[in-house]
């Protein structure tokens, strides 16, 4: 859920580029564990980009957590992120516009060239990510135009 997310970013808008899943707890079947990931990435393979082969790579603490029982952590690189990056360069466009704060950054020996550096390489990598975005939906409506094609065959 939403509610879990260190980023405020929904992940059903965005496809999973890599992840990692981490169990603790004792008595885990690592032979269990990688069966239910496998199953669950083919049931939402629709979230996970097909070019990348082996994308989820898991680990098993057998130690316990504190609280005893058994807990389990997933982190994601996803597509997604892309929209949290482009509201954040819209307000730091803004905000540099008026250059807002920048008097602090000089005090502390930055140099204004190194905003605009940053700037550019968060411009560079929402494109990247965009661009994956874009040739996974460009493959899908190929695989449905010729899913469609084929079916009225015979």
């Amino acid at each position: 859920s939403n509610k879990n997310m260190l980023a405020d970013c929904d992940p059903r808008r965005g496809k999973y580029l890599t992840c990692a899943c981490i169990f603790r707890g004792e008595n885990l079947s690592m032979r269990e564990i990688d069966s239910q990931l496998s199953a669950i990435q083919t049931k939402e393979s629709a979230y996970f980009v097909e070019w990348i082969p082996n994308n989820v790579k898991t680990a098993v603490c057998n130690i316990a957590p504190l609280e005893g029982g058994q807990s389990g952590t997933f982190m994601g690189n996803s597509t997604a992120i892309v929209d949290i990056f482009g509201r954040i360069m819209g307000q730091f466009k803004t905000m540099f516009a008026k250059r807002a704060y920048v008097h602090w950054y000089h005090g502390e020996g930055m140099d204004e060239m190194e905003f605009t550096e940053a700037a550019n390489n968060i411009e560079d990598m929402v494109d990247e990510y965009q661009r994956y975005m874009d040739d996974e939906e460009e493959e899908e409506a190929e695989e449905y135009e010729h899913t469609e094609e084929n079916s009225g065959e015979y």
